[in-house]
């Protein structure tokens, strides 16, 4: 089996996914569900340990503010305690549909607050989308597909000198795209002569510029890393500083009372000419192409495979965009909680997101996938990842970090890196 080194592996992936592990902090407050494998059935209640450690050891005399709750929704319960000998019992309730019940802790030491929590899923392989499918979903993606191929690709490739290494040759590539956007990336290519995988990168949530995954390419897969935004994603970061701050501000939501010029719509297909692009290399092998991201990535690697068979596996870690109608439905909804508090009238937002929603794509999935997450997002609530998930009839395997949050550890990393290699060459 091929393995990349913790490190390695997970500089790879943190970078344009999510934000990191977060930092050791000298006061550590601990949040346990009762049940290890913070499992329940619907009915049964859970009940929440809480312990804050200073130097290892317990800390007493904490003053404590806690609520226990539906993931996003008002919480049931929300009380102050003080831990007198370092550690108390949270009585969390329970859940009567299946869904997600978390508790979170605030503690006070030395003037400085603490946040932690934890999160007890109730049957989660039972829950079911609140997303409409609308009858003419694959005729829209049809014609939309259509309108690209009709496109010309109109590939320019600017070799990096810079970026390149002993084994593996870096471009910055420029495609035409869909609705007449230009799409660019980061290219990386085995530099031994031969036929090669491939992988499409497709990336989080954010404006942003890019590396490329020179560490595959190294290894003998070709990896072209895309951006979404319609601009060369080499440039300096105060350009894209100023396009998150400014002109791509909420772009999640551009023009989403309409879905054919919603801003997914040209990302989503932009996509699927990222891999025209892969397919017209004269090094890739012509049937081993696998897609990779996580959160916004975690979507598009869904919305890629569904849209596009040549794509033989995903890997997609806490994909975002599912099932964001929860909100409307009393529980919580997928980034970018587009109804949370907001818009709950707007049925226009709804009719749209039946088609750019990851649940619709994963009911349509056909190539296997590994996904990962924790139940312990609070960007992408877990609630909204199981919609898609449990819709899933390809081939799939769920790898579960309960503790975490938007986020992931290096092994996490490495695990999905592994997997992926080995599916593309034949393993």
């Amino acid at each position: 089996m091929y393995k990349f080194s913790k490190i390695l592996s997970g500089l790879l992936f943190i970078a344009g996914v999510a934000a990191a592990q977060p930092v050791e902090q000298v006061v550590k407050v601990v949040v346990a569900p009762d049940h290890s494998n913070w499992l329940y059935h619907t009915g049964e209640k859970a009940k929440f340990t809480v312990t804050v450690f200073q130097n290892g050891n317990p800390v007493k005399d904490v003053k404590l503010d806690y609520e226990v709750g539906p993931e996003k929704m008002k919480p049931a319960v929300k009380q102050t305690a003080t831990l007198a000998n370092g550690s108390i019992v949270i009585e969390g309730g329970t859940m009567t549909t299946p869904g997600f019940l978390r508790c979170a802790v605030t503690a006070e030491v030395n003037g400085k607050s603490y946040k932690r929590l934890a999160t007890a899923g109730y049957d989660p392989e039972k829950i079911k989308p609140t997303v409409d499918n609308p009858a003419d979903f694959d005729s829209f993606w049809e014609k939309g597909k259509a309108e690209l191929s009709r496109v010309p690709l109109d590939a320019r490739m600017t070799l990096l000198p810079e970026r390149c290494t002993e084994k593996a040759d870096v471009y910055q590539v420029n495609l035409q795209g869909y609705g007449q956007s230009r799409l660019y990336g980061i290219l990386c290519l085995p530099k031994k002569e031969g036929k090669y995988p491939a992988v499409l990168r497709v990336p989080g949530a954010g404006i942003r510029p890019y590396a490329g995954d020179i560490a595959k390419a190294e290894a003998g897969v070709i990896t072209f890393e895309i951006g979404i935004h319609g601009i060369p994603v080499n440039l300096d970061p105060s350009v894209y500083t100023s396009l998150s701050s400014g002109a791509l501000s909420g772009y999640p939501m551009f023009n989403m009372d309409d879905k054919d010029r919603f801003y997914y719509k040209r990302v989503y297909l932009n996509c699927v000419r990222a891999n025209d692009f892969i397919a017209s290399l004269p090094q890739y092998d012509g049937k081993n192409l696998g897609v990779q991201g996580g959160s916004q990535g975690g979507a598009l690697s869904i919305v890629t495979a569904a849209l596009d068979p040549r794509v033989k596996c995903l890997a997609a870690m806490y994909p975002a965009l599912s099932d964001v109608t929860g909100y409307l439905h009393n529980r919580a909804g997928g980034w970018p909680h587009v109804f949370y508090h907001r818009n709950e009238d707007r049925k226009d937002f709804v009719v749209t997101a039946g088609y750019y929603d990851v649940v619709n794509f994963a009911r349509r999935l056909k190539a296997p996938g590994r996904y990962t997450w924790g139940f312990n997002d609070e960007t992408c609530p877990p609630t909204s990842m199981y919609s898609s998930y449990n819709v899933i009839t390809a081939p799939k395997d769920l790898s579960l970090y309960l503790e975490t949050g938007h986020w992931a550890y290096p092994d996490q990393h490495e695990e999905m890196n592994n997997w992926l290699m080995d599916k593309l060459k034949g393993k």
